[in-house]
């Protein structure tokens, strides 16, 4: 493929992503605030790592920003000095796939087409296994006909691309879902808990419930992998599940929306953060229901 696209944080979804684009003919060119990892990218898959920002997006068609917050986009997207619209060619696209806020995704696209180019949000669900396999599914927030620009691009990385509506309306529908999966997640576990009281084998339950209709995906695919396992290694912080769940609670009061089961269960997940420390996986958040009930979790089958 002839289009050149610039992909800015290859961390621990944006690697294989970019890897991705790479096995579908795209050039790319990476970045990463820890050099050292861009370095390695381009020495164990291909690509580029230019020296700065502003020589990335300058040879860029497509520019991709996949970092941990709105925050980090904002300072990769500052029009002065080492930064991507110092250098964006006029009539490019930026694809900022950082699970945001928002409000200020809106903003950001603002100052993009004031540059002459165009910015879209599409955040991803699907975890690493999924962005290895190229499986992602993307949900996608700005025009119709911007969005059809970036599909080829998109559609490199996940199998299920959606319109959410204009610009922020991807980042509004994630953290929405990311709401669902933890209110799933804590759910099980507090029945895995009162089950392994009662004197069930938590293996087992996970199992009924998978053939049930409790199943979910933190019971399909997190219980026995990240949770009895007591691996707790899927590859997604806490500290971005707590912030995605602010942001879905963030919707709620901008709307005048009344989220009683929500707020607890972004509390909940901030309990544990404060409890566990950084660097944890979301999957540790078990941990706190466990730290409750005075037990751990034991898998016997």
């Amino acid at each position: 493929m002839s289009t050149a696209v610039g992909f800015v944080g290859v961390g621990n979804m944006g690697w294989p992503m970019a890897a991705n684009l790479l096995k579908r003919g795209f050039a790319v060119a990476v970045a990463d605030a820890r050099r050292e990892v861009a370095n390695n990218f381009v020495q164990q898959l291909g690509g580029s790592a230019p020296d700065t920002l502003v020589q990335l997006a300058a040879s860029s068609d497509v520019v991709v920003t996949m970092l941990p917050t709105s925050g980090h986009v904002a300072t990769v997207l500052a029009d002065g000095g080492d930064h991507v619209l110092a250098g964006l060619k006029p009539g490019s696209i930026v694809i900022d796939m950082t699970s945001g806020q928002p409000a200020v995704t809106q903003a950001l696209a603002a100052r993009v087409a004031a540059a002459g180019s165009v910015l879209i949000d599409a955040p991803v669900s699907g975890g690493v296994s999924r962005a290895r396999t190229g499986e992602l599914a993307i949900m996608v927030g700005g025009s119709v006909e911007a969005i059809e620009r970036a599909r080829p691009v998109l559609a490199a990385m996940g199998t299920t691309i959606t319109r959410c509506g204009e610009v922020g309306a991807g980042q509004a529908m994630k953290a929405l879902n990311n709401l669902v999966s933890a209110g799933g997640f804590l759910i099980g576990i507090e029945a895995l808990l009162i089950g392994q009281k009662f004197g069930l084998d938590p293996g087992l339950m996970t199992d009924v419930i998978n053939a049930s209709t409790g199943m979910n995906n933190s019971t399909q695919k997190k219980f026995r992998q990240f949770v009895l396992s007591r691996g707790f290694d899927s590859g997604f912080s806490l500290e971005l599940m707590v912030k995605d769940l602010s942001i879905a609670l963030e919707l709620g009061r901008e709307g005048a929306v009344p989220t009683p089961f929500a707020a607890q269960c972004r509390e909940l997940c901030a309990a544990a953060l404060a409890m566990l420390g950084p660097g944890q996986d979301h999957t540790a958040l078990a941990k706190l229901p466990e730290a409750l009930a005075g037990m751990e979790l034991t898998a016997k089958s």
